[in-house]
């Protein structure tokens, strides 16, 4: 039997890594579906940020990445003609959207639909937690005409939308009135098939500093000046390294004068960006994982920390609700800093044994979580539904 062919769009895709969780989690549905869908991908030639295309990718047609069909084109070729040609190509059995607002990847296809310049072909949209309460407060008067002006021309009905939470099913729900439960399904992204295990932890040793990282993009969403605000106010040496590429040059700014004024206690280092292939290693060589992100929908470099043997401190704003209560990590609101100060303080009270035995409980929890069944069965069937 043929398999059911899935088209989707999505602004960056690999080898590309700058743009974050939604690479990781299209990648990881590839590579864990692909051998029961098709996965046709159109994407842009080039990383985020970047001005030059790939080395040695095939622009312009079709060619294998993985267990997928990619097609890599310029920006200045993703034109709705384009976009609507390919689709009538490919004759997709559905249409998957990964983006709630990308001018070019979404809102081309529907127009195209609204127009009936494509077949009658279902379409799965997944907004990527752009519907949640800390990204729309982000430029907050422009996304909210946005949703106005788009309800009148009723360019999101009649779709299937994919919430990676319940978190993300409710603000689904709570912004667009005219969605109905019944055309929610729920699935967790999925980790990587290949569980990575981490040889050589670096236990931090009695007296030194504590290692701690932030690996993310960095913008306000992922809330990179909180952290050096709790820093501050904390007490004890730490060693603090910044990953991730640097998005918003003005934030960025703001984040270096934060820096800049941080005690003799603290010392911070910005170790640039890491390729996908590098995070578990990168991580692996700190002793805490520090992400008071503003909103996730999943989070992929929250299951990588805990895999690479960290524990995890992060808001309350990501689907990992349990980490306090299995022992794998903290999370806490954001309407205060306090928490966040007295728990890195206890944490550089550790001795080794302590911080071996959490880093293998932290370890064991992620390659749990990687391998449970029923996610990846929930993947399966928000395709399957459609058929």
């Amino acid at each position: 039997m043929n398999k059911p062919v899935i088209m989707t769009f999505n602004r960056h895709y690999l080898p590309g890594y700058r743009a974050g969780g939604p690479i990781r989690t299209l990648a990881n549905m590839v590579e864990r579906l692909g051998d029961e869908f098709d996965f046709y991908l159109v994407t842009l030639d080039r990383d985020s940020g970047d001005s030059e295309p790939y080395l040695g990718c095939k622009i312009g047609e079709w060619g294998n990445v993985g267990k997928a069909k990619v097609m890599y084109l310029p920006i200045g070729e993703v034109s709705q003609r384009r976009l609507v040609s390919l689709v009538k190509s490919i004759h997709p059995d559905i249409l998957y959207l990964n983006s709630l607002t990308d001018p070019v990847f979404t809102q081309r296809i529907l127009l195209a639909r609204l127009f009936r310049c494509i077949p009658s072909t279902p379409i799965i949209i997944a907004p990527r937690g752009e519907l949640s309460q800390s990204a729309l407060q982000l430029h907050y008067l422009k996304k909210k005409i946005y949703l106005i002006v788009t309800s009148i021309l009723r360019l999101y009905r009649g779709l299937t939308w994919q919430a990676s939470s319940e978190f993300e099913r409710n603000d689904i729900l709570r912004n667009l009135s005219f969605v109905r439960p019944n055309e929610i399904r729920e699935a967790m992204d999925l980790a990587p098939s290949k569980s990575y295990t981490v040889l050589d932890w670096h236990i931090r040793q009695t007296g030194m500093p504590l290692r701690i990282c932030f690996l993310s993009r960095i913008s306000p969403m992922k809330n990179l000046d909180f952290a050096l605000r709790v820093l501050h106010m904390v007490k004890v040496e730490i060693k603090f390294t910044i990953y991730g590429p640097q998005e918003n040059p003005s934030y960025w700014r703001e984040c270096e004068s934060l820096i800049s004024s941080l005690p003799p206690n603290i010392k911070v280092d910005y170790a640039g960006e890491v390729d996908f292939k590098d995070v578990c290693h990168c991580l692996a060589q700190h002793d805490l994982f520090f992400l008071p992100t503003r909103g996730e929908n999943y989070g992929h470099v929250i299951q990588e920390a805990l895999q690479a043997g960290l524990p995890v401190l992060i808001s309350d704003q990501t689907p990992w609700q349990e980490i306090n209560e299995l022992g794998v990590g903290w999370k806490y609101p954001l309407d205060g800093e306090l928490a966040f100060v007295k728990k890195i303080e206890e944490i550089a009270l550790w001795d080794t044994e302590q911080f071996e035995s959490v880093k293998r409980h932290a370890s064991e929890y992620a390659h749990t979580q990687a391998k449970k069944e029923d996610v990846l069965e929930a993947n399966r069937q928000i395709f399957l539904g459609e058929l």
